[in-house]
């Protein structure tokens, strides 16, 4: 089974989908998540103000945080690192992950949830 892996910058929660503002970015990128795992990928999502010791646990990340925390989020891949300071699309994950996306998946046609759903 593959592993995806992601490295956030400190967020207020561990999705960043928290708050009154929220990025829709971020949004969209834990819908994403969501995606690759029910593909069969192991995702493991780790926030820098609330999981240092990942970070901490991992050279080539602390490697890649020593040229500027900008760096951050980090995407790895069976643990290779895939890229560095954006969140990819879905067709991107699905590309480096070599999953196939299906016509109207590259992007859900609603978010998973809104700031007024009470899910956030």
């Amino acid at each position: 089974m593959m592993k995806l892996e992601v490295y956030d910058p400190a967020m207020c929660c561990s999705t960043g989908v928290c708050g009154v503002e929220v990025d829709p970015v971020l949004v969209q990128f834990a819908a994403d998540l969501a995606w690759v795992g029910s593909q069969g990928v192991s995702v493991a999502r780790y926030n820098l103000g609330q999981e240092p010791q990942a970070f901490a646990a991992n050279p080539a990340v602390l490697k890649e945080m020593e040229a500027g925390i900008d760096r951050l989020p980090i995407i790895a891949i069976d643990g290779q690192i895939v890229t560095t300071g954006i969140y990819p699309s879905r067709a991107q994950l699905a590309q480096k992950l070599g999953l196939a996306l299906n016509i109207g998946e590259e992007a859900p046609k609603k978010a998973c949830c809104s700031p007024k759903s009470g899910c956030c």
